[in-house]
């Protein structure tokens, strides 16, 4: 046990020594731990304490003339299918295919079929009424004759009056004749054919006015009035102007668009009814902004939307009402007069967040 004691009390300097070596250790380990840690913490800690970059692009809004644009047909300002209203052969056709007539002008003549002998009779029948008539007068003044038989004379005279006039129309349809001033655009009956009563025989119509239709959403009716004045563009590039004349009081029940129709004049007859046309209808002048399309965004809400970076380098978040879209940009209303819009990196922040703008070209 003696030499148990001795031998330890000869290793108390090393084990001295060793415990000191191992709690210098320890303690300098702790000290890299804390450093390391401290690093860490720093690291995580700087995008925090630093703020985004963004690119943007100063936009000044500019005035502008907003439309409504409409796809639409033209049509003829008359047209009418000329129909058949007595039976009969086409014997004549004055009026070539193609050819322009004045109203009241004669179309075509259909055969007579007695329909002049069924005159003649009609006549002769009224004449006799009317002699029958005057002699019951005469004898009713001298209390010769009854009422009745007056009443029943007047009858006659009125119906042989109806068979005269309903003669007078069937000999007048054998040629019918232009409603209105225009051009005959087909022809559907040529010499020798036998028409009946309802038949189509020529398609007339006028095309020294022409008439431009089309339908508006429901969206878009409201900023349209009477008389407000439109362009009416054609697809080989030919440009007319026109009027609009009216506007449906009632949507579509299947499309709940609005039917609309322009005029316009066409004075060197141009070929263009039953053509497609684009319609462009101005409205009042306004200050927007001219962006690209790129730049917008669905925001919260679902509507479109821009991000910006306003005076406080702050990002902010503008519900904006788009305008008009084409190839070269997009024209928007909704945005302060100058407005720094976020051209990169706006997927990256959200409103409120505070940034380092910086324009395309690096400055800031």
């Amino acid at each position: 046990m003696n030499k148990l004691q001795n031998r330890l009390r000869g290793y108390g300097p090393l084990i001295i020594a060793v415990v000191a070596a191992l709690l210098l250790l320890l303690w300098m380990t702790s000290g890299d731990i804390s450093t390391a840690q401290n690093d860490r913490e720093d690291i995580w800690q700087d995008p925090e304490a630093r703020p985004s970059r963004v690119q943007v692009e100063t936009l000044v809004a500019q005035l502008y003339q907003p439309e409504v644009v409409l796809q639409g047909q033209v049509a003829p300002w008359q047209q009418v299918m000329v129909r058949a209203r007595v039976a009969g052969d086409v014997e004549a056709l004055p009026k070539a295919l193609g050819a322009s007539v004045a109203r009241g002008d004669r179309l075509l003549t259909l055969s007579d079929d007695a329909r002049e002998s069924e005159l003649a009779q009609a006549r002769a029948e009224l004449n006799r009424s009317e002699a029958d008539l005057r002699g019951a007068e005469t004898l009713r003044g001298r209390d010769l004759s009854s009422e009745a038989e007056l009443l029943r004379l007047k009858a006659d005279v009125a119906r042989a009056q109806s068979d005269v006039t309903r003669a007078q129309r069937a000999l007048a349809d054998r040629e019918p004749r232009a409603p209105f001033a225009g051009v005959i655009d087909r022809r559907e009956v040529e010499l020798g054919d036998y028409v009946r009563p309802g038949d189509p025989l020529m398609h007339l119509v006028d095309v020294s006015r022409l008439k431009v239709t089309a339908q508006v959403p429901q969206q878009k009716v409201g900023r349209l009035a009477l008389g407000q004045q439109i362009r009416v563009g054609l697809l080989n590039g030919t440009e007319l102007s026109g009027e609009l004349t009216f506007i449906a009081s009632a949507a579509d029940s299947e499309t709940r668009a609005f039917r609309l129709e322009a005029t316009l004049d066409n004075p060197d007859q141009l070929r263009i009814a039953g053509g497609s046309a684009t319609l462009r209808i101005a409205q009042e002048p306004r200050l927007a902004t001219r962006i690209s399309p790129a730049y917008l965004s669905l925001g919260d809400n679902g509507r479109l939307a821009v991000k910006y970076v306003d005076n406080a380098d702050q990002v902010q978040e503008a519900a904006i009402e788009l305008l008009s879209a084409d190839n070269h940009g997009a024209w928007i209303d909704g945005l302060p007069l100058e407005t720094r819009i976020i051209t990169q990196g706006a997927g990256f922040v959200r409103p409120g967040d505070t940034v380092e703008a910086i324009h395309g070209n690096g400055d800031h």
